[in-house]
């Protein structure tokens, strides 16, 4: 399966010590260059670098956009690893990209790509039986500043109970 990721749930599930939630869901991951550089040489010494860096040597594939146009099209209405991980996903006809972001994730949407944010996998992870608590991660990832709306957060709740 082809699984694309943006930067956001690399740091979010980093954040709360998650990052192999995603090799355990998938296996491997494929990341543009954009991603990398955003969190690994960016963001050196912040939440994620150090984990994604050390994930890249094994699990994690970084790849280079062919369609620099596109890139460059997107770039006005997307941030540049965003409009990297639609045009990869189209490039190479991902299964899944990993976007948190509502406007990417709906312009990736309506090019008939799926998508899955940080919660989506929590869910799902939860779901493989690969975690146990769902609600305690969410709530982790809260109070470590990520923005999660109160309706997904009790969407999730009346699922698990």
């Amino acid at each position: 399966m082809k699984v694309i990721s943006d930067s956001s749930p690399l740091i979010g599930l980093s954040s709360i010590g998650q990052l192999n939630i995603l090799k355990k869901l998938w296996n491997n991951i494929i990341i543009p260059k954009a991603v990398f550089n955003e969190v690994v040489i960016y963001g050196k010494d912040k939440i994620g670098s150090t984990d994604v860096k050390a994930a890249c040597q094994k699990w994690i594939k970084v790849m280079s956009v062919q369609n620099l146009q596109e890139i460059e099209a997107l770039q006005t209405i997307l941030d540049l690893g965003e409009a990297e991980v639609i045009t990869l996903g189209q490039e190479i006809g991902a299964d899944l990209l990993l976007i948190n972001n509502r406007e990417p994730r709906r312009f990736a949407q309506s090019l008939s790509l799926n998508v899955l944010g940080t919660i989506g996998i929590i869910r799902l992870a939860w779901k493989k039986k690969i975690i146990k608590e769902p609600l305690s991660l969410i709530s982790e990832l809260k109070l470590k500043g990520f923005w999660i709306s109160d309706n997904l957060i009790k969407r999730v709740e009346s699922e698990i109970e």
